[in-house]
């Protein structure tokens, strides 16, 4: 296995950079909203949209805006969308009716911003590709960036500002991205969220991502967009690990997955508890991949 950062300048640079991440964006404010308002895409089919809502709605909690039909991107297409608002997290659901126009279905999340022509122009500064250039949608305006390490996503303006109560737990958006790509992605995220690192694990317990004896590292950013875990790893991952796009927070995980499963869920990785957390990966109706954790109890 090679080993990085063998000379002593290049051991500075590294500790350097490091520190360094960990104080980017602390003093360059945030064009995020509030947590609440970042929603994980969700692509199914028409036919499994209303299994997922009852899925989804009856696993978390909470409520469905009203469902439309709309187009929303910037070419032609048309798909059923609405808003699944949870305790736990927000889900944009989608069920196009006509092909998806590239890129939509890649892009993981989409983050509402204050100005969106001030956040695609801070994204560029800091390393990110405008994907699709801003565009207008039923209710305000759109872009899709693609940050270093290949992190598609999309960035909101509402034409009205919403109001929407505060998560109960705040949901993880999770990203995984190679060592070559790691440090990259997260100069330029924290950078742009105004972000910083709450923990940075550099030997990480690979059970976590299906892959008992691995070590690999492990990052927690927290942002006004919320939560973010870095999984910085070789790629070679156990379906599905690194498919999921969230984590999902509950009080009482074994409860949670009892009650998702009851409802048309299905368990893909079976719990497992590292460092004092307990996670679950369980796909929903419709194909939805997600995370779900909560701390581990005393018997765990």
């Amino acid at each position: 296995m090679r080993r990085a950062w063998r000379s002593p300048r290049t051991l500075i640079l590294a500790i350097a950079l490091g520190a360094g991440l960990a104080a980017v964006g602390q003093s360059s404010g945030s064009v995020a909203v509030a947590p609440q308002y970042d929603t994980t895409h969700v692509y199914v089919a028409p036919a499994d949209v209303d299994s997922f809502v009852k899925c989804f709605l009856g696993t978390f909690g909470g409520a469905s805006t009203r469902q439309v039909v709309a187009t929303v991107t910037p070419t032609p297409s048309s798909t059923t969308s609405q808003l699944l608002q949870t305790p736990h997290g927000t889900v944009s659901l989608f069920g196009f009716t006509t092909p998806v126009p590239y890129p939509f279905g890649a892009e993981r999340t989409g983050l509402l911003v204050t100005d969106l022509d001030e956040a695609v122009k801070r994204a560029e500064a800091v390393g990110a590709e405008l994907v699709v250039a801003t565009f207008p949608d039923p209710i305000g305006r759109d872009a899709v960036v693609r940050f270093p390490g290949g992190v598609l996503t999309q960035l909101y303006w509402h034409t009205i500002k919403p109001s929407y109560a505060a998560f109960e737990s705040l949901p993880e958006n999770r990203i995984y991205v190679s060592p070559d790509g790691a440090n990259a992605f997260l100069r330029s995220f924290l950078e742009f969220s105004g972000g910083h690192v709450v923990k940075d694990e550099k030997s990480a317990d690979g059970s976590e991502i299906g892959r008992g004896g691995y070590r690999f590292r492990r990052i927690e950013i927290e942002s006004s967009f919320g939560k973010m875990l870095v999984f910085v790893t070789d790629g070679i991952l156990p379906f599905p690990y690194g498919r999921e796009t969230t984590g999902y927070e509950v009080i009482d995980l074994p409860a949670t997955l009892k009650k998702a499963t009851s409802l048309g869920a299905s368990i893909i990785a079976s719990p497992v508890t590292v460092d004092g957390r307990s996670s679950a990966i369980v796909q929903f109706p419709g194909g939805y991949l997600a995370e779900i954790h909560s701390p581990a109890s005393p018997t765990q």
